[in-house]
């Protein structure tokens, strides 16, 4: 087989590799929580717990206006802060950190869990930014 031969055939491995993995995410998500769009996350926002599971230095550069940080990377230690008996609502930057934290949380036993479609990226409403 030539070299354009090989390339071709890594390239759809790669394609075959980034299409299983968006429907390994959307079944996770299906299964765990449900997707809100802008207005209806402002809706229930007051009466639930909104969590920004980005890093720190993202969420400081700018996040919705009420939102607490639980980083993706600490989730696990801090599952104690986090109240079952409140709607939780997950953004990130885009939705796929935010699948794997509702994931990671559904495991844990927490239920009643909805993400931002769109993420902070597509976000219109009120935000903060933290000044160093």
């Amino acid at each position: 087989m030539s070299t354009l031969g090989w390339i071709n055939v890594i390239l759809l491995a790669i394609l075959l590799a980034i299409g299983i993995n968006e429907l390994y995410l959307r079944i996770m998500l299906k299964r765990s929580a449900k997707v809100l769009t802008e207005e209806e996350f402002k809706e229930g926002m007051r009466k639930a717990q909104v969590i920004d599971v980005r890093e720190k230095n993202e969420f400081d550069s700018g996040h919705i206006l009420g939102a607490r940080n639980i980083p993706y990377s600490v989730l696990t230690n801090s599952y104690s802060s986090i109240r079952k008996d409140q709607p939780i609502y997950i953004y990130d930057q885009k939705r796929s950190m935010s699948i794997r934290a509702v994931n990671k949380l559904r495991k844990q036993g927490f239920q009643d869990m909805y993400v931002l479609k769109g993420g902070y990226q597509d976000w219109t409403g009120k935000t903060k930014v933290k000044n160093s």
